[in-house]
């Protein structure tokens, strides 16, 4: 019997809602089975079965919020011998701690009210060892309030904003910004305000059967306690300038649910309506806006945040640190048309729904052979290339959650047929919010399908730390000339490729290009080409 610990779910995430479980207690199920659904901050991520076993105990009910690092629900692995697991209370377990994540100050040179605590970067990515400091929110000496935004740091896969674990005043940076800080040590000190002014009592709930409408009630808050609420909750009410306190908590324990803080934001809204009345909030299909009302304009405020946020961060530094070099060129791809068709029922026989996807992938993993620094990296210091091993090949995806690059690893060594399939899954998983991790990381060159919504020639901004980037236009019944000097309808693509010009030139990506467009204007040249 064991407890299944909630994982890293994603880059800066440290608990999230159950939304829905998958199975009851007392279910067998099999390894990488689904067992629950659970919401964070950025996608809906399925949480599959580690093992082949009973499930015993569930620790949390839909709607709850789960920890990372703290136990989902108790397993019985069916190999082993013993009875049946005790029934389930009514509660769920207190959740184990999550790996350290402040610590005391090692220094021990304050004691007492003054002592000093060291918040110590956790996770924040698998196979993320450190990443840049980017930018601090606070200096020493600074007052700070729990789930405050501190510091945004930068891996290589996105901008990560870092909270405060608790009210306090920063004492040390141990970083400046533009260092390095690893995933472990300390990243700044800080003095809990609970140390500075003891916290009052935590007021007991009133009894259940004393409560007016059973749990859903809103739960009133004593002075001076820790309000619940999720990081996510607490960003809202910052965002729209509210003191949790106000808000009364439908939740557990008087926890601020997102909907309680939708309908305090509401109510003060039908309030606040009279003559000289002039902001307006307004919840539309589970986003939250503000509304300035001026005499001739409405102007609807929506805040960044999740995928969005970090992509814009993202996106704002690969345009300001990375020099740019735009190629733009006509594919025909007449031919390639053909082929697709010819080849679309063994394909569908298979089950497979081939797309131009994967002979723009294939072409672009064999001509990266001949050019390799398309298919490299710059370290920070930009004194050396790696050229990588495989060519990992991401493409854009406009998903449920935002803008997301999932990228299909070792397209060199994949047919068309497997590549396609690769295709089908990661599109579907990033329009849902379902892409893990692992196939976010790991990129090496992007496509960008522009054409699907109707644009041509563009200048896309490079995904760091690649080097390169394409975007495709869409295709056009033109006239061309053929070899006698007829004029013949042709299917024509547009394509418009971005270079780091630190290290790719002019040159290069126009031969690199040429190499590409050839294995796709006479897509049977490259039967010659695969192992």
């Amino acid at each position: 019997m064991s407890d299944f610990i909630l994982p890293d779910i994603g880059e800066g995430i440290v608990e999230c809602e159950l939304v829905k479980w998958l199975v009851s207690e007392g279910d067998v199920i099999e390894e990488d089975q689904p067992v629950a659904e659970v919401m964070t901050d950025k996608a809906l991520v399925e949480i599959p079965a580690p093992y082949k076993g009973r499930v015993t105990r569930l620790y949390y009910k839909e709607g709850d919020i789960a920890k990372v690092h703290a136990p989902l629900f108790e397993l019985v692995d069916e190999n082993e011998s013993g009875g049946q697991a005790p029934a389930s209370s009514a509660e769920p377990a207190e959740p184990k701690a999550a790996p350290v994540a402040e610590k005391q100050s090692p220094s021990g040179a304050e004691s007492g009210d003054n002592a000093t605590e060291d918040f110590i970067l956790p996770d924040i990515g698998e196979g993320i060892v450190e990443c840049e400091v980017v930018e601090w929110r606070v200096a020493e000496g600074d007052e700070i309030e729990e789930d405050q935004p501190v510091v945004d740091v930068m891996t290589d896969k996105a901008m990560v904003e870092i909270t405060a674990p608790k009210a306090g005043r920063v004492t040390k940076l141990y970083h400046q910004q533009q260092a390095m800080a690893k995933v472990h040590a300390p990243l700044f000190a800080f003095i809990p305000r609970d140390r500075e002014e003891p916290e009052e009592p935590r007021a007991k709930p009133e009894p259940a059967a004393q409560l007016s409408t059973a749990t859903a009630s809103p739960v009133a808050k004593a002075s001076g306690q820790r309000i619940p609420a999720s990081p996510a909750v607490r960003r809202l009410v910052r965002e729209h300038e509210l003191n949790l306190s106000d808000i009364a908590g439908s939740g557990k324990d008087g926890r601020v649910l997102k909907a309680d803080v939708l309908a305090h934001i509401e109510s003060g809204s039908k309030s606040a309506q009279a003559p000289d009345s002039g902001h307006e909030a307004q919840a539309s299909g589970g986003t939250v806006t503000r509304r300035q009302n001026a005499p001739e304009q409405d102007v609807r405020v929506e805040p960044i945040r999740g995928i969005k946020a970090a992509m814009a961060k993202s996106m704002v530094k690969s345009a300001t640190t990375i020099p740019h070099f735009i190629y733009s060129e006509d594919i025909d791809v007449t031919d390639l048309l053909k082929l697709r068709e010819q080849l679309k029922p063994e394909a569908e026989a298979r089950g497979s729904r081939l797309t131009l996807m994967p002979f723009f992938m294939k072409a672009m993993a064999l001509a990266v052979q001949e050019f390799p620094v398309l298919n490299s990296q710059l370290n920070d210091d930009v004194t050396e290339i790696h050229y990588l091993p495989q060519c990992n090949i991401g493409m854009a995806v406009d998903g449920k959650a935002g803008l997301m690059v999932p990228n299909i690893k070792g397209v060199e060594s994949l047919s068309l047929l497997g590549i396609a399939d690769e295709v089908a899954r990661l599109t579907e998983a990033a329009r849902s919010g379902r892409v893990s991790q692992e196939d976010l990381k790991g990129g090496t060159i992007t496509i960008s399908n522009i054409g699907a919504l109707g644009g041509t020639y563009a200048a896309p901004i490079i995904n760091a730390p690649e080097v390169a980037i394409v975007a495709l236009g869409r295709t056009q019944k033109l006239p061309r000339f053929d070899a006698n000097g007829q004029v013949v309808e042709r299917a024509i693509m547009t394509v418009s490729w971005a270079g780091d010009h630190r290290i790719i030139d002019g040159g290069t990506i126009a031969r690199f290009c040429n190499r590409w467009k050839g294995y796709l204007e006479s897509p049977q040249t490259m039967l010659l080409h695969m192992g």
